[in-house]
């Protein structure tokens, strides 16, 4: 089972965790990784757009790599585009599996995609100002233990 969104609006998290690992009764373990907004270094509000036809289809896609890679009873991948303030949750992955090794990577292996490979541009507004955000090198040495 898989569970893909893209949304506009903010989202409870736990509500979705909770929801989803009881659709899950059969997994061992659920591992989740929420990304937030953080309001540290004067982060003042962050934006993400993307491209729409593209998205969607990628974010799913990337679900059924997770599927596919390991056996998993589900995955979830929940993505907010548009302008997000300090403390609000930008995404949250979620695995299910028989074993937790294989929720483990396969929350990873999300994560590090959505981070540096995904169809996501993304701003930070500071002091008034916005300012282009590029992935990190780490971000991509992250990515390429999944190649």
């Amino acid at each position: 089972m898989k569970d893909v969104r893209l949304l506009e609006s903010a989202f409870a998290p736990g509500e979705a965790i909770e929801r989803f690992a009881q659709g899950h009764p059969d997994a061992g373990g659920v591992v989740s990784f929420a990304g937030q907004v953080r309001a540290a270094d004067g982060c003042e509000a962050l934006e993400l757009s993307h491209y729409a036809p593209l998205t969607l289809p990628g974010m799913d896609a990337l679900a059924d790599e997770a599927l596919a890679r390991w056996p998993l009873d589900g995955v979830m991948v929940v993505h907010r585009s548009g302008l997000m303030l300090p403390g609000e949750t930008i995404v949250l992955v979620a695995a299910a599996a028989r074993h937790r090794r294989d929720a483990f990577h396969a929350a990873d292996f999300l994560m590090d995609h959505l981070k540096s490979d995904a169809w996501f541009w993304k701003r930070e507004k500071r002091a008034g100002q916005w300012h282009w955000v590029e992935p990190r090198e780490a971000d991509y040495s992250d990515l390429a233990r999944w190649k």
